[in-house]
């Protein structure tokens, strides 16, 4: 279905109302948990850890490069805000995709988002071994990881209001902890109390080498980890389709980005490196626990690899419940196996979760096989998908704007500002951070890896197309039966 087919969707009742259809789940997320699982898909893994390696790379820089890319973002957001809007279901993106540029495009990010949590979950299950491998070595890390999996595992079964209060606790260590943190640092710089003493200062933004230490291209080229570090933000759009009131609840969850990245990215840097001259920092030491023991916390360390531990869970909890409902939409579109569109009695994806469980299983596996290399195994290919998944939202929000232009669809109750002006501008970046990616010779196997898996998914439109023919011309409002009943077509 091309842009100018999409006129037929506002006689299903999905249009400029906003109301969201019902797809047979539980409406069980309230705005309090919707708000917080916003909060914790900004704050991750990448934040924690990988910003000791950019620190290192990039200086005080690293600050605007999370300022530029928050900004890129929130026009992500907004864009993927004005869709929710005009049609809130829990495809997302994938069906945004679908009906704006067509069955192939729904067909090929529905299956790569699918895969980016997939693997996410894979790498977030081997981080969180190592953690507690911080406390408990002589604990194997695959056991671990196990535990972590079956745990998860089970919670996203039993119903989504236990996914949405795990995620909102999780979410609220990660919170707690960063501001802690700042209030913290805050103090030192002002006050001048602990270890760190006149050390600290505002000055050490500046003062080594200034802002940009080692040149601007050296601070460009860790935008790659600086958007991974984003990598989940658009959660939010998944969980469209159980919001107990999408209208209310996504567009104040959307709003609120900014000032997360303002306080959680930028805060919480710029006060570390106030504590901390960036000539101090390593890769491979989180940033964290180096501002903790420079103030001289005894219990710095531990509470920090808590923190990162609840941050890796987090990431694997939203993989569990993510990966279930896009498999769930691509069953009804006749892109998957049928039997993943059920629900269970909980009103849950139980198959789809379950074989997205299986496959991060894997994880498992490699942690049992490789614990010293498992999780540079699986990470190269979240950035990729992550790049992917974007750029699908912004471009179908530019043809959603055309087609309510020209008339042949209702307006959003939630329109981005800037109209597709802001979009474009995003389009552009995202371009510009593929090619620094396809520059660095440590990031660009994402992209052989996403090569690969192109080819893949060409092999399986194929089959899927040889098979059933009529599937070429079927767009989201031409198969709703599975979304309006919660039950496969027969």
């Amino acid at each position: 279905m091309t842009s100018t087919q999409v006129g037929t969707n506002p006689g299903d009742g999905n249009g400029a109302s906003g109301e969201a259809p019902e797809e047979g789940y539980e409406r069980g997320l309230g705005s309090r948990q919707v708000q917080m699982i916003a909060i914790g898909g900004a704050i991750g893994v990448g934040l924690f850890l990988g910003a000791g390696a950019n620190i290192a790379k990039a200086g005080p820089s690293l600050i605007l490069m999370y300022a530029l890319a928050g900004v890129i973002v929130f026009f992500i957001m907004r864009a993927l805000g004005e869709l929710l809007l005009y049609r809130p279901v829990s495809g997302s993106f994938s069906e945004y995709a679908r009906e704006f540029l067509g069955p192939f495009f729904g067909f090929v990010t529905g299956w790569t988002y699918w895969l980016m949590w997939v693997v996410t979950g894979m790498a977030e299950l081997t981080a969180a071994a190592i953690y507690v491998h911080f406390w408990f070595p002589q604990i194997p890390q695959w056991v671990t990881a196990l535990v972590f999996l079956v745990v998860l595992f089970v919670a996203n079964l039993i119903s989504v209001k236990i996914f949405g209060e795990i995620e909102f606790w999780f979410s609220m260590v990660k919170v707690t902890a960063l501001v802690g943190m700042i209030v913290i640092g805050l103090g030192v710089v002002t006050f001048g109390f602990s270890q760190a003493g006149d050390a600290a200062a505002v000055s050490n933004i500046w003062a080594h080498d200034g802002i940009f230490p080692n040149g601007i291209g050296s601070s460009l080229m860790t935008l790659q980890g600086v958007m991974f570090a984003y990598l989940a933000v658009e959660l939010v759009g998944v969980t469209a389709g159980e919001s107990e009131d999408p209208e209310k609840t996504l567009p104040k969850a959307i709003n609120t980005l900014p000032w997360r990245i303002i306080v959680f990215y930028v805060g919480a840097l710029s006060v570390i490196l106030m504590v901390v001259k960036w000539t101090e920092f390593e890769p491979g030491v989180s940033p964290f626990v180096a501002a903790f023991a420079k103030i001289g916390i005894p219990a710095g360390a531990a509470i920090i690899n808590f923190v990162v531990l609840t941050a890796a869970l987090s990431s694997c909890n939203s993989g569990m419940y993510s990966t279930g409902r896009m498999l769930r939409d691509l069953a009804a579109n006749s892109e998957a196996p049928k039997l993943l569109g059920k629900l269970s009695s909980t009103k849950t994806p139980a198959l789809g979760i379950t074989l997205s469980a299986a496959l991060m299983g894997i994880g498992v596996i490699l942690n049992y096989i490789v614990p010293e290399k498992a999780f540079g195994y699986v990470t190269s290919v979240a950035t990729a998908a992550g790049i992917w998944t974007w750029l699908m939202i912004l471009i179908s929000h530019i043809l959603y704007r055309r087609a309510v232009v020209a008339g042949r669809l209702p307006a959003s109750s939630f329109p981005a500002p800037g109209g597709t002006v802001c979009s474009w501008i995003a389009v552009a970046f995202l371009l510009m951070v593929t090619v620094l990616i396809a520059i660095d010779p440590e990031s660009r196997i994402s992209l052989y890896v996403g090569a690969g898996w192109a080819v893949c998914l060409a092999i399986g439109w194929a089959i899927l197309k040889s098979r059933n023919p009529h599937i070429t011309t079927k767009g989201a409002s031409q198969d709703k039966q599975l979304q309006t009943t919660g039950r496969p077509r027969s």
